[in-house]
């Protein structure tokens, strides 16, 4: 079994520990926040600073940090650690259904109901959170978050580190540009340009970031 150190120590990571539980040995958290370190977190060690896992050449790593606030925290710190790509996990919840053709990239993680339903490729460093659904010929490129509760139409593509938030529709065949950010309950019907904030039914331009 192998053994896995998350990083961050919040919601999603404590999410990723669960899901990873199943087949690697959890080791614990690390975490940039000095009043964390030896502190415990859903039962396991909160181990020191995130360059710490740099001295952990035996276990696998998975960054799951980030937020609609701080979206592009996930890419930053995969930058900054410059690991290779084979430290890196990927974690699928053994109540996730990865359908035929489907890929994923080191460092990904798919919580518990996520269904990719044929052919989808996920990129590396996704965070794909309970209850989403990637159908056929969907195409998610690196550092995307799709929360829970997400429906993609077929032939999707987000580009890297888009953010779609809980709940939205995407309709089929569309593309959601670079490090956008769709709002929670959002239906989107037509494509989306990068670095924009869309929301609404149907949804619409909010902001340029």
């Amino acid at each position: 079994m192998n053994s896995l150190v998350i990083v961050g120590a919040g919601g999603f990571a404590r999410e990723t520990a669960a899901a990873a539980g199943h087949d690697r040995k959890v080791v614990g958290f690390v975490d940039d926040d000095p009043a964390l370190h030896g502190a415990r977190r859903s039962g396991l060690p909160i181990l020191g600073p995130v360059d710490s896992v740099r001295d952990m050449p035996d276990v696998e790593v998975v960054v799951c940090v980030g937020n609609p606030r701080n979206f592009t925290a996930r890419r930053g710190i995969v930058e900054r650690l410059s690991l290779p790509e084979d430290r890196y996990a990927t974690v699928v919840h053994p109540l996730a259904s990865v359908g035929a053709g489907s890929r994923i990239g080191p460092g990904s993680v798919l919580l518990a109901g996520t269904v990719l339903t044929a052919d989808v490729t996920v990129g590396s460093h996704v965070a794909i959170m309970p209850h989403a659904v990637l159908t056929h010929d969907d195409r998610v490129s690196d550092y995307c978050t799709i929360a829970s509760g997400v429906r993609l139409g077929g032939g999707v593509v987000l580009d890297e580190g888009a953010y779609v938030g809980a709940g939205a529709l995407i309709r089929e065949s569309l593309k959601i540009g670079a490090w956008s950010l769709i709002g929670m309950g959002s239906v989107v019907l037509s494509d989306v340009p990068p670095s924009e904030v869309w929301a609404g039914n149907p949804a619409r331009l909010l902001t340029r970031s």
